[in-house]
């Protein structure tokens, strides 16, 4: 049986597609990958939560599966927004590569003061901002052998660990960032595979490659991010991981109207309500902004209200 995989053209992508290629090749199946040119492919200069975050990689992408262009589409896991359409369904998702961040060109005790750190992802500012507020933060866009080329004009870069790994990508200086020092992305490291809810042949073909142990933390960190509805484009950051019979999940949350960081680090045995329980606090933030954002939307209409500047960042740990 031969199915048509929906892709974007990156080398990063590509790789995924030929790895699910090969995982399938095993039960069967071929795969003819179709390239998909997508929203953040052809703006590569915006910042991403400006123009749609994470998600405008794979709108596109689904839209090929939808119209029948494409039998399944390949994404990185946490470039899907936990709203997806309808249509459509998280089929399967493979053994997951290394989650953590990396950064590239020095170390984090090594960066030196005011130094210029490049990265286009605003929960990574928000987080190494908390660690070294004296740094200066810059952004950067493009495949990662673009960004690998533009580190040179920073003291620093920061990218996912696992594009380095799966590219055999090997930069003279790095450091691998533990998730207690920087919470990464829902779903980072993963590979999602999306196909028609009612698709049953593509279904089944693709639970065969489906690894149950990742699929159940990917789902707890899907369901913390549902939970507080927020997207990609957001400064929310969750990892879960077995420790023994049990599930840990650290979480992470960024006030982008007060500049306050939120942390929550817990450990459950019951996994189907693990990402909720993190959630209830953030969500309140959440609220609290769109509120904020509605009375001053409300006061500038009115009054010519012009926004204060924001409050000084302060932190918040709960356990």
């Amino acid at each position: 049986m031969k199915l048509r995989a929906a892709t974007r053209g990156s080398p990063l992508a590509m790789w995924q597609t030929n790895h699910i290629a090969a995982l399938l090749e095993q039960h069967g199946y071929q795969v003819e990958p179709i390239i998909v040119e997508t929203g953040g492919d052809k703006d590569q200069v915006s910042p991403l939560h400006k123009i749609g975050g994470q998600g405008i990689f794979v709108k596109e992408v689904q839209s090929f599966v939808i119209q029948g262009r494409a039998d399944f589409a390949v994404h990185s896991l946490k470039d899907l927004p936990s709203d997806t359409p309808s249509e459509l369904v998280l089929a399967a998702v493979p053994d997951r590569g290394d989650p953590r961040d990396a950064l590239v060109g020095s170390t984090l005790k090594d960066l030196e003061p005011e130094a210029k750190v490049a990265t286009g992802s605003i929960r990574r500012k928000s987080q190494l901002a908390e660690i070294r507020p004296d740094i200066s933060f810059h952004e950067l866009r493009g495949n990662i052998h673009t960004r690998l080329e533009k580190a040179k004009n920073f003291d620093a870069i920061i990218i996912a660990a696992t594009a380095l790994e799966r590219l055999r990508l090997n930069p003279d200086v790095i450091e691998i960032l533990e998730p207690d020092v920087m919470v990464p992305q829902v779903g980072q490291g993963a590979i999602g595979l999306e196909c028609l809810t009612d698709n049953f042949d593509v279904l089944s073909a693709l639970k065969k490659i489906e690894d149950s142990s990742t699929r159940d933390l990917i789902n707890i960190e899907r369901s913390f991010l549902e939970e507080i509805g927020a997207d990609c484009s957001h400064p929310v950051g969750a990892h879960a991981t077995l420790e023994g019979n049990q599930i840990r999940i650290r979480s992470f949350l960024s006030d982008s109207k007060t500049g306050k960081n939120f942390h929550d680090n817990r450990i459950s045995s019951n996994p189907e309500s693990l990402g909720k329980l993190a959630a209830p606090n953030y969500s309140k933030i959440r609220r609290d902004n769109v509120h904020r954002s509605q009375r001053t939307q409300h006061k500038a209409h009115c009054c010519h209200y012009e926004n204060p500047q924001s409050e000084q960042r302060t932190n918040s740990r709960t356990n």
